[in-house]
């Protein structure tokens, strides 16, 4: 595809978020920023045996980051987790077609799934802390 091409699907999926909103009832939520630029993503999660039965994110910042959101969200809904712990943040810059990034806007583009991994590792760290290692792990790189 084309760079014009990915762009538009991300001013899509800035203007019309999918998945945006809260998750009642969520197993787990989770919260963090990007202190260089201040965007915020929330992630709500809820987990039925081994797949993410339901997704949401609520947010705010610039177009890459609620985009980035918005595409992981459709990525990973109804996926197993272990698909999810297997995502690394070259799939999803791949997946969004944002391969050459600068430094910063990396950062935009990564939080949704630093905050994932994040949420992965909260939901796992009483029910398999060897899971809950591996994605804490994951997250640092993001």
């Amino acid at each position: 595809m084309s760079d014009d091409i990915y762009r538009e699907i991300i001013l899509d999926h800035y203007r019309n978020p999918r998945n945006k909103g809260k998750l009642s009832g969520a197993d787990v939520s989770i919260h963090d920023s990007n202190p260089l630029c201040g965007d915020e993503i929330d992630i709500h999660l809820k987990i039925d045996g081994d797949k993410i039965k339901d997704i949401k994110f609520e947010g705010r910042g610039c177009a890459i980051s609620q985009a980035s959101a918005s595409m992981l969200t459709e990525t990973v809904m109804g996926k197993p987790l272990s698909a999810v712990r297997d995502f690394t943040k070259d799939d999803h810059l791949e997946n969004m077609g944002l391969t050459t990034l600068g430094p910063s806007r990396i950062k935009c583009a990564l939080l949704s799934l630093k905050v994932l991994k994040l949420a992965m590792v909260r939901y796992y760290s009483d029910k398999d802390p060897a899971s809950a290692k591996k994605f804490n792990e994951d997250s640092k790189g993001l």
